[in-house]
């Protein structure tokens, strides 16, 4: 265990939290679906750092389904342009399920890509070539946005296709009213194959996390859509992406969404992270019944709520190193050595989950070895909420339980009282008030254990 799986115990305690939930029901206008296990549940969480955490069957594999909206969505955007897109599809909420007819009267027009009816329209606009068809296209993109390559699941694909008439009459209706010169057989069939790409929570962590970082991946570093375009698409999937269920779950939740009836669902915090989970067992609504208990309850606990909480800049961690390094390291061989097994991480600013997110992973990262100590320089840090302190404090039990001695340099008092932090910590952590005595007290303590 490490100090940063205190984001890893927060996932892990939603999973026991919710694992035995019963409600719901697999879908079962897909067949192949139905044979999903229904105690499957999986949670994940990706920072814009490339940190991933999970829990439970996070690398179970799935189909997409219609969390591939809004993916497909994006490369539209970024082929052909907002405007030239909305042409054809809206951006407005339907306030209907999933599969409703939302047609504007007149033109004909889906109310919005998150909708089956604008998704169709929206796969159908993705340019193809002989060189390149428009599937492998979407393949492509759904693989950058996970950082691997994807595939398909056949026996879904076939399931889906056999059942999917109501898409099918979708099609046609909207080639009917003779505003898109949609292909009805090849739109829909290209859509179905779209909705059998295989992932697990994980990589939908991964691209969820992509979107929130301004369309560039995490994990790859690869840039896959524009920051407009991602900002574009998260807020669609804000206002659209919980279909009839979108205001309220904006309201309780506060994050850019999207389920599909694969169990799948996915939300982002911008420039904070990417979230997924995976639950079969759907409500009524055809959201994952586990996922959305499971995020919401997250959302409150970690205060993740879009409007109530802003992200913060990359620049929490200003120091993460050891102290053989500093300028005030000692010259002897000897001294240095146990300097080099002392980690500095320093934070500054106002600290909340992303930002503790952080200054635990560099806790982690400070030192070579599991018997050295780490010293966190809080001085420069303003202020920590409620969120942020529960996880310094559980970051800091854990390096305890690994064996790592802690020192802390906070004059501010920031970890809050003596008591409250030994209460939290199982231990009388030492504080001082500069870097350089904390490191030298951490070093004569690697010199004496006893």
């Amino acid at each position: 265990m490490t100090a940063s799986d205190a984001v890893t115990d927060a996932l892990r305690e939603l999973h026991a939290r919710f694992a035995g939930m019963r409600g719901g029901e697999r879908a079962d206008y897909i067949p192949e679906l139905t044979r999903a296990d229904p105690d499957d549940f999986g949670l994940a969480l990706v920072s814009m750092d490339g940190h991933c955490y999970s829990a439970g069957e996070a690398d179970v594999p799935f189909t997409m389904q219609s969390v591939s909206k809004p993916f497909v969505y994006a490369l539209a955007l970024s082929s052909l342009g907002l405007d030239e897109v909305g042409r054809w599809v809206g951006a407005e909420p339907s306030g209907e399920a999933f599969n409703a007819i939302s047609l504007e009267p007149r033109t004909g027009r889906p109310a919005n890509a998150m909708v089956n009816a604008g998704a169709i329209v929206t796969t159908a606009l993705v340019p193809g070539t002989p060189d390149l068809p428009a599937f492998d296209r979407i393949l492509i993109c759904l693989s950058r946005f996970a950082g691997r390559r994807l595939d398909v699941d056949e026996e879904v694909y076939v399931s889906e296709a056999a059942t999917g008439d109501r898409n099918r009459a979708l099609a046609y209706l909207i080639r009917s009213t003779g505003t898109l010169d949609v292909d009805p057989v090849a739109a829909v069939d290209t859509y179905f194959r779209q909705c059998s790409v295989r992932v697990t929570a994980v990589d939908l962590a991964v691209m969820a996390a992509t979107l929130a970082h301004g369309g560039v991946n995490p994990i790859t570093s690869e840039s896959v859509v524009s920051p407009a375009v991602a900002a574009q698409v998260l807020a669609v999937m804000a206002t659209c992406g919980m279909y009839n269920a979108s205001g309220d779950w904006l309201l309780r939740v506060g994050l850019p969404a999207k389920s599909g009836v694969s169990g799948g669902l996915i939300a982002a915090g911008p420039a904070r992270f990417g979230l997924a989970t995976y639950s079969p067992l759907l409500d009524p609504a055809g959201t994952s019944v586990r996922g959305h208990a499971a995020l919401g309850a997250l959302s409150e606990r970690l205060g993740l709520h879009l409007m109530r909480n802003p992200a913060l800049p990359g620049s929490t961690v200003t120091l993460a190193t050891t102290a053989d390094v500093l300028p005030s390291a000692p010259a002897s061989r000897q001294e240095r050595a146990l300097h080099e097994r002392v980690g500095i991480v320093a934070a500054q600013g106002a600290l909340d989950f992303t930002a503790a997110e952080r200054v635990l992973y560099a806790m982690d990262e400070s030192g070579p070895e599991q018997t050295g100590s780490v010293v966190l320089d809080l001085r420069e840090v303003t202020g920590a909420d409620s969120v942020a302190l529960t996880l310094l404090h559980a970051g800091l039990a854990r390096l305890a339980e690994d064996g790592r001695r802690a020192a802390v340099v906070d004059p501010g008092n920031r970890l809050g009282p003596p008591d409250l932090v030994r209460e939290r910590t199982g231990q009388d952590l030492p504080r001082y008030s500069t870097r350089e005595e904390a490191v030298e007290r951490c070093a004569q303590a690697l010199a004496d254990p006893g």
